[in-house]
């Protein structure tokens, strides 16, 4: 074991050549190294912010707090890591989920494509604010060609919290990127010892620790004393579509419209006119609109050929396919995730043929 003070005085910090974030201050990329112990397995966490890495004033506070901690401090608040894994880091950005980008997103996935592509390296942790985690963890999902354990994890409570959660997230998640239990599995999304599959998991509450679950298909495995115990065989969720954006810079605008009473059509058009190359509407019940959004959806469709994919506002179900209908059924997809899929698939150049057909390899088979 290699102490808290040795980390503290040993690990290499090296600052790269900066990455902007449109938007966003200049960030400069900071790589950390742990001392290496050979008979440790290597893991990489790629840290983008979140409340993970955020602090408060005081150790009540749990809203409010600022992003501000970098990767060799999260890694430093966890000394008993270096019991489980060899460490390398890098800073993506640090920002609150929020404001994470396309640019970020696409960084993320090019360099953990790089990364697990090297044999000494066993998985990555991406640490990243809980409020869009289960987007980018569905973008990973769909874009990382490999069966190592990809691990996204976050916090529900700031660093400076009493009874912080940020800490004992990390430790586990870093034990299942470097367990052999996780090949195979996909991304995966862990917090509050749940694990669950990028897939299917999504935020169900704003503020409980216990919020990151998946209803209908349930969990992947559980931690028990920090070791990761899977309730199934590694498989592969019906439906996944994976995407090569190894020469992807930029990615196709898809908007998401929320359904509601008294909904304005003329939104439809808005979005479009504002650059929308495809269009998620996050419908009632099972992807239904009023009479005029329907019928302002049809009009800008019959147009202009924009996909129109429809899904559901309320946090599970599925969205049936209708061979009539100009829309395109999300299956199980909610809205944020239909949008991933929608926006690589336009993004790699996909007919609406195939994009139909994309959202199709999710849908039940007729028995």
């Amino acid at each position: 074991m290699v102490s808290f003070n040795a980390l503290s005085l040993l690990a290499a910090v090296a600052a790269a050549s900066p990455i902007e974030f449109p938007g966003f201050p200049l960030i400069a990329r900071q790589d950390i190294q742990t001392p290496i112990n050979a008979s440790l397995p290597n893991v990489t966490i790629f840290a983008t912010g979140g409340t993970i890495a955020s602090q408060g004033s005081s150790n009540t506070q749990t809203v409010g707090y600022s992003v501000g901690l970098g990767v060799q401090q999260l890694v430093d608040a966890v000394p008993e890591i270096l019991n489980i894994s060899n460490i390398k880091g890098y800073q993506i950005s640090n920002v609150d989920s929020g404001s994470v980008n396309e640019t970020i997103s696409l960084k993320l996935a090019h360099m953990i494509n790089e990364e697990l592509a090297k044999d000494d390296v066993a998985g990555v942790v991406i640490t990243h604010g809980t409020d869009t985690l289960e987007e980018t963890a569905f973008f990973l999902e769909s874009t990382v060609n490999s069966t190592k354990p990809v691990v996204c994890v976050g916090a529900m409570r700031p660093a400076t919290a009493l009874s912080a959660d940020g800490p004992l997230n990390l430790l586990q998640a870093v034990t299942l990127a470097a367990s052999p239990a996780g090949i195979g599995r996909g991304t995966m999304i862990t917090l509050n010892d749940r694990i669950g599959s990028a897939f299917y998991t999504t935020k169900n509450n704003a503020n409980s620790l216990d919020t990151f679950f998946s209803t209908e298909a349930g969990q992947l495995g559980f931690f028990i004393n920090q070791v990761p115990y899977f309730y199934y065989a590694p498989s592969e969720p019906v439906g996944r579509v994976t995407f090569d954006i190894s020469q992807v810079q930029d990615l196709a605008q898809v908007d998401i419209l929320y359904s509601h009473q008294d909904m304005n059509p003329e939104l439809f058009n808005a979005s479009a006119l504002l650059g929308a190359q495809g269009l998620v509407f996050a419908g009632v019940g099972a992807g239904g609109a009023s009479r005029k959004a329907s019928q302002a959806m049809e009009a800008l469709y019959n147009a202009t050929h924009i996909p129109i994919v429809a899904s559901h506002r309320s946090s599970d179900g599925f969205v049936p396919s209708d061979p009539k209908d100009f829309t395109i059924a999300s299956g199980f997809y909610n809205p944020q995730k239909a949008r991933i899929l929608l926006q690589l698939a336009l993004t790699v150049g996909y007919s609406e043929e195939e994009i139909r057909a994309a959202f199709a390899k999710s849908y039940p088979i007729p028995a």
